[in-house]
């Protein structure tokens, strides 16, 4: 054997003592991606009945979003009713409003008339008395005036 044969042959004991000193943290690496694995298909088999559980969750949320929504169309048509009914009932109390201030000014103008008239009517009966009274105060003082000439003649 020659220098070289030796050479290659120290050259292959070393790399047969690298060979297997990385032997040994690829069988651990091996284990840990066999473990890795195992989790994954566990995690994959646990999960699948879970988001079946999600999609059917979906699904009744929005069926009861749809009914919400069929609710809330509902409550808008009658909203729009009871807002039509709101303004019909504005205006028949304008229109009664109005009605009773035509009403009040008709049946106002009449009593103020009747009551001037009420007024105007004591007023000249109490004149007429107090003209009565005048007058048979003037006949009693000019009866004295006469008699009193009459007794200085």
């Amino acid at each position: 054997m020659d220098g070289g044969q030796i050479a290659a042959l120290i050259a292959a004991g070393a790399f047969l003592m690298l060979v297997l000193v990385l032997a040994v943290p690829i069988l651990r690496l091996r284990h840990t991606v066999d473990a890795t694995t195992r989790m994954i298909n566990d995690l994959n088999d646990r999960t699948t009945p879970l988001l079946g559980d999600v999609n059917i969750t979906v699904k009744n949320v929005n069926t009861a979003l749809e009914q919400v929504q069929t609710s809330l169309d509902g409550v808008n048509l009658q909203l729009a009713k009871v807002d039509t009914m709101t303004t019909h009932a504005q205006n028949v109390t304008a229109n009664v409003a109005n009605l009773a201030t035509v009403v009040s000014a008709a049946a106002a103008n009449p009593l103020v008339k009747v009551a001037a008239f009420g007024y105007g009517v004591r007023r000249a009966a109490s004149a007429r008395r107090n003209a009565e009274t005048e007058r048979e105060v003037r006949d009693t003082i000019r009866q004295q005036r006469r008699a009193a000439k009459r007794g200085n003649r």
